[in-house]
């Protein structure tokens, strides 16, 4: 197969495999480089593929081995929910950890119909959301890729244990160990199944709402348990009035923009603050998961550096939304 000709097979399967880097890495950042260090190696060693498997096969395979190799001697990636036990004050301490290694979002995109396989969509809004991918974290590295492969991606037993140089009794004593940790230790369920064009009309009602620093108008949208999030800051809040509080203290005291986007499968919103200048600068990426119409998990991710993985500016001129 000519160079070109991989080059635009390869590319079709680069969403599925930035998914897979990411559930493995828990870095939207470091998934997206190693999507590109798999495309290049598979182009550059397509002359000895022997096509006992299929392409997509191969690239998983490679994907895969260069996660293992990223992971080796790193420290896995958290939210604030998995260091420590919310807070319903207000006024409690934000002081940024930015030693933590934490979780980032991953950029996804709008669910269109007819556009994609509904099935498709399922897996990835399912698989990559934040409680699960955070969960994916707590496991040894290998038991992750096992149970990734099988459990999320679909290859057999023997093709996981063939990618990872392992018997296949080794792969399923793995995947048996990983089954049992998340067991004992599940991740906190959301609505995976929520209706798209509610979650649609809940983006909108916050994005409205946030614009106008209509704190009272965003505690409607809440559910009475919601949970908010912040990383860097290892502090986060539980319940409606906690995070009232939080929004009117701490948010709305300065003018402030939104856009919408989505992140791992779910509506999402990108926020500015402005500067003395009057522009509107890159502030965080806000994920929302949503349960019966209302957000259930706000967690905002106070990383500027995302903006680019989103396809959003960094800057906005003055003018008002």
């Amino acid at each position: 197969m000519p160079a070109d000709d991989f080059a635009a097979l390869a590319a079709s399967f680069r969403q599925e495999l930035l998914a897979h880097c990411y559930r493995m890495l828990g870095s939207v950042h470091e998934a997206e480089d190693l999507v590109q260090e798999t495309l290049l190696r598979g182009w550059r060693g397509y002359d000895r593929f022997d096509g006992r498997s299929s392409v997509r096969t191969w690239l998983y395979r490679i994907a895969t081995n260069a996660c293992l190799s990223a992971l080796a001697g790193t420290h896995r990636r958290v939210l604030p929910s998995g260091l420590g036990t919310a807070t319903d004050d207000a006024a409690a301490d934000l002081a940024r950890a930015d030693e933590v290694s934490w979780l980032t979002p991953l950029p996804t995109s709008q669910p269109a119909p007819h556009a994609e396989d509904p099935s498709e969509i399922t897996v990835l809004r399912a698989s990559t959301r934040l409680a699960l991918v955070a969960a994916f974290q707590r496991l040894p590295a290998r038991q992750r890729a096992a149970l990734l492969l099988v459990d999320v991606v679909g290859f057999r037993v023997a093709e996981a244990a063939e990618f990872l140089g392992i018997t296949v009794n080794a792969a399923r004593s793995l995947l048996q160990r990983a089954r049992a940790a998340l067991a004992e230790d599940p991740p906190a369920e959301d609505d995976v199944t929520a209706d798209p064009a509610l979650d649609e009309e809940v983006l909108r009602s916050y994005l409205a709402a946030f614009e106008a620093a209509d704190v009272q108008r965003l505690a409607e949208l809440l559910r009475d348990g919601v949970t908010y999030e912040m990383p860097p800051i290892p502090t986060w809040f539980r319940g409606r009035d906690a995070v009232r509080d939080h929004l009117a203290r701490r948010v709305f005291r300065q003018p402030l923009r939104a856009l919408p986007v989505r992140a791992n499968g779910r509506p999402a919103v990108a926020t500015y603050v402005q500067d003395p200048e009057g522009d509107f600068r890159a502030h965080a990426i806000e994920v929302l998961e949503t349960e019966g119409g209302l957000i259930s998990r706000v967690v905002v991710f106070l990383h500027p550096e995302l903006f680019p993985h989103f396809g959003v500016p960094r800057v906005l001129s003055g003018v008002p939304a």
